[in-house]
């Protein structure tokens, strides 16, 4: 797996608009693992891609009338198959921390790079994006020196009592040992 430019080779690129410029570019120092699917609990659709690019329609969902108009984005979505869709480059800023804090450090989306799962909180992820991910976070760590396994968190831990993704069954153990293992991508 590859990074060039900031763009992962592997990935479908889809730029949103819900990006810009980091204060420093050389500052990415923090990975944040969240998790989500549209409308909750559905998977396999392209809401995500349209939430992130700003394109998702009131109408189509009763629960989208409260999300619609958000401005978020993420630096890279790892759907339920594995595969990967990148929205932002990872030397800009993806609005997709919110209100955030690491080690006394706020704005965490000046800093980090966001991954989300496509699942929720209470469905296990698949045994592809475990893999894929995995994948991923080496890659990172080979082309951002400022990243480190430690600092790899969830958005719970840089928003706790606002968020609670990638939440309990996300098996951090799991990531750990892939990550240790050097486990590659299942077919």
């Amino acid at each position: 797996m590859k990074i060039n430019q900031h763009r992962l080779q592997c990935a479908t690129q889809t730029l949103s608009p819900n990006l810009d410029e980091r204060p420093d570019p050389s500052d990415i120092s923090l990975l944040v693992i969240h998790c989500i699917s549209l409308p909750p609990g559905e998977f396999g659709n392209d809401a995500i891609d349209r939430l992130f690019c700003n394109k998702l329609k009131p109408d189509e969902h009763p629960y989208f009338q409260d999300i619609y108009q958000l401005r978020v984005s993420a630096h890279l979505l790892i759907t339920r198959n594995g595969s990967c869709v990148q929205y932002a480059p990872f030397d800009k800023r993806a609005w997709h921390a919110g209100k955030s804090d690491y080690n006394g450090r706020e704005r965490c989306n000046d800093f980090s790079i966001g991954i989300e799962l496509e699942g929720t909180e209470l469905i296990a992820y698949t045994d592809r994006q475990y893999r894929q991910l995995a994948a991923v976070i080496r890659a990172l760590l080979e082309t951002y020196p400022k990243l480190s396994r430690q600092r790899i968190v969830g958005h719970s831990d840089i928003a706790p009592g606002r968020k609670t993704d990638p939440g309990d069954s996300f098996d951090w153990q799991r990531l750990w040992r892939l990550l240790e293992t050097g486990g590659e991508v299942g077919k």
